[in-house]
């Protein structure tokens, strides 16, 4: 997968304990977006109605956190870190996709997966069926966003959702990329090749990694697409470099991970106080990066 190599930025939506229980996104709107997203290709915000400490702390709904950035923030891209599909009604989604990528001037990447917490499900009355069941609905899903986003009047019937005639207009001059958040090797990474144009994974090792790249490959190859034309992204969690041995060690981390095919890292910095360290690591680890 031969892509010149892009940056996201991933704002926290929570308040814990260590940023004295006010949502991270907010402090990172006033006192570090400014100053980091210039050097970034995307900002990133995750799907989910909870916290994962105590069900006490803040936790922003993803959409509204988004859209509210979007206007902020008018030279960036923007995509979810991902969405759960079964927590809005696929041509739902499709609709407020489409709003959100003519409000933003198509900045609108629609960052989506099958869903994995159970019990944020069931505590909000949703259906969690299993995997399997779960891959098979996003995938109809995906169909009927597809269509909604090209098609005046589109229908669909499928196993498990159907539309008919719903138009979402305006429809979107550019139609929002796709990108899939997966690491099933059976049923979840070759969706990723059918549909997405970037597949956000994971790996414990390398042997993992090269298996499941190949196996988005040949999907998307099978499918009648260009294998190149698929992103592939892994999300880092660290924190920002405070010294050149830390610029360092991260650097050759992230090359090791270019050397692998990764061409999209999504990164999480946590919750940095200031934008003092940012500098560090747009100079000393960023830029490198995309000069190598």
């Amino acid at each position: 997968m031969s892509q010149p190599l892009k940056f996201g930025w991933l704002s926290p939506v929570i308040g814990n304990q260590w940023s004295d229980h006010k949502p991270i996104v907010m402090h990172q709107e006033r006192h570090i977006l400014p100053a980091a997203l210039p050097h970034f290709d995307s900002l990133w915000i995750a799907d989910h109605f909870y916290g994962f400490d105590a069900k006490t702390d803040p936790f922003m709904e993803a959409w509204t956190t988004l859209t509210w950035l979007a206007a902020k923030f008018p030279d960036i891209m923007l995509c979810h870190h991902v969405l759960g599909h079964g927590y809005r009604p696929p041509a739902l989604t499709a609709k407020m996709a489409s709003t959100l990528q003519v409000l933003s001037n198509n900045r609108f990447i629609l960052g989506i997966g099958a869903g994995w917490r159970g019990d944020e499900y069931r505590a909000y009355g949703y259906d969690f069926p299993k995997p399997s069941v779960r891959f098979g609905q996003l995938d109809e899903m995906l169909q009927i966003c597809k269509l909604m986003w090209t098609e005046h009047e589109p229908s669909f019937e499928g196993r498990h959702f159907s539309i008919s005639g719903a138009s979402a207009p305006p429809l979107p001059e550019i139609v929002p990329p796709i990108c899939i958040g997966a690491s099933g090797e059976q049923i979840g990474l070759p969706l990723a090749g059918r549909h997405g144009d970037i597949w956000n994974g994971f790996a414990a090792t390398d042997e993992d990694w090269l298996r499941k790249l190949a196996i988005v490959c040949q999907s998307a190859s099978d499918a009648g697409r260009d294998p190149e034309a698929v992103a592939a992204c892994v999300t880092l969690e660290r924190a920002l470099p405070e010294d050149d041995t830390q610029s360092e060690a991260l650097f050759d981390e992230m090359a090791h991970r270019v050397d692998l095919g990764v061409s999209y890292f999504v990164m999480d910095f946590g919750n940095p106080e200031t934008p003092e360290h940012v500098t560090r690591f747009v100079e000393q680890v960023m830029q490198p990066l995309r000069d190598r």
